[in-house]
């Protein structure tokens, strides 16, 4: 995979499943991240084709919980993100996906209290050994492309030297989100540390942070000059902002993803917390429409809330009738 000149989706929890990758890259993304999965969530999983949808699901042992799904339309630009604290482990995890995948990536900058309690996330960021550890084992047995994401350090000689060290495994390409544990969403981005980052480094640099219109990713580029931008909160809002045409409404860019879930047959609790991402940013969950889809309890419910009840029914049919067929 390229990683140089990328508008690139970033993995965030819960809500980076199929239907937002396969949106956001509709709009014009070249990358798209899934959220983090756990090794030790994958260890308990198969790899199941499914037949009636045209994707391939990682699917929790003995159940029919699906912990990750993806389609042959996205094989090329999915990254599969993975959070771990161990080099046997993480590379057992990652056979099970290497397949179906653009890349895989490992979590270094979650500062969620789970990932850090279970030494994953932003926790490796001050065990460099480890770090060594599990990269170079991903990279001696994988044919699929390793990367990974951090966060800053304490200082910039701090993340500069953690980098060149991450260098040195032979990673595609490093995310750095600008930054640090302790700072929360609402701290501005500290875009010159990111540029310390990519001075130090021959390979491709992928800079995270405060990317909210699409005139933005060249303002962090320019600013950086990393050689991809990765944006989070700013997509989730509205997928359209990969679109260098502009945004465009709300309303079409809420339809769209729920026809994708509905299409993909996306866990109701990934489909309801992105609408209700989506909601929060534009309007109010107080109002009625976020009552809603907080009542909703089946996908039908939130297709019959947005007037999707005719292409709900459409697709049902054909799943039920491809089922029927095999």
């Amino acid at each position: 995979m390229d990683y140089r000149d990328k508008l690139v989706l970033a993995p965030m929890v819960r809500v980076g499943t199929l239907p937002l990758r396969l949106l956001a890259a509709e709009y014009g993304a070249d990358i798209t991240y899934g959220e983090e999965i756990i090794d030790h969530k994958l260890l308990k999983c198969e790899r199941r084709i499914n037949d009636i949808l045209g994707c391939t699901d990682i699917v929790e042992k003995g159940t029919e919980s699906v912990v990750f799904r993806t389609c042959p339309e996205e094989r090329n630009r999915v990254v599969f993100q993975m959070g771990t604290s161990d080099a046997v482990r993480a590379l057992k995890a990652a056979q099970l996906v290497c397949k179906d995948v653009a890349a895989v990536d490992i979590n270094m900058g979650c500062p969620m209290s789970f990932s850090i309690s279970g030494g994953m996330g932003a926790a490796l960021l001050n065990k460099p050994e480890l770090i060594h550890d599990i990269l170079t084992t991903l990279k001696r047995n994988l044919n699929t492309p390793v990367t990974c994401k951090i966060r800053l350090l304490k200082s910039s000689r701090d993340t500069v030297e953690l980098a060149r060290r991450i260098e040195k495994t032979g990673v595609s390409a490093l995310a750095v989100h600008g930054r640090r544990v302790a700072d929360r969403p609402r701290d501005p981005a500290k875009w010159i540390e990111i540029a310390d980052v990519v001075a130090a480094l021959s390979i491709p640099v992928i800079a995270n942070g405060d990317v909210f219109e699409f005139e933005d990713f060249d303002r962090v580029k320019v600013a950086t000059g990393a050689s991809s931008v990765m944006v989070a909160r700013g997509a989730l809002w509205n997928a359209s902002i990969f679109s260098p045409n502009g945004k465009v409404p709300w309303e079409d860019v809420k339809r769209k993803y729920l026809r994708k879930s509905i299409f993909w047959d996306n866990d109701i609790k990934s489909t309801k917390q992105t609408l209700k991402e989506m909601i929060m940013h534009y309007s109010c969950l107080e109002f009625p429409e976020g009552k809603a889809v907080i009542k909703s309890e089946t996908v039908g419910d939130l297709a019959q809330l947005y007037g999707e009840e005719h292409y709900y029914k459409d697709v049902k049919l054909k799943q039920q009738l491809s089922d029927g067929s095999r």
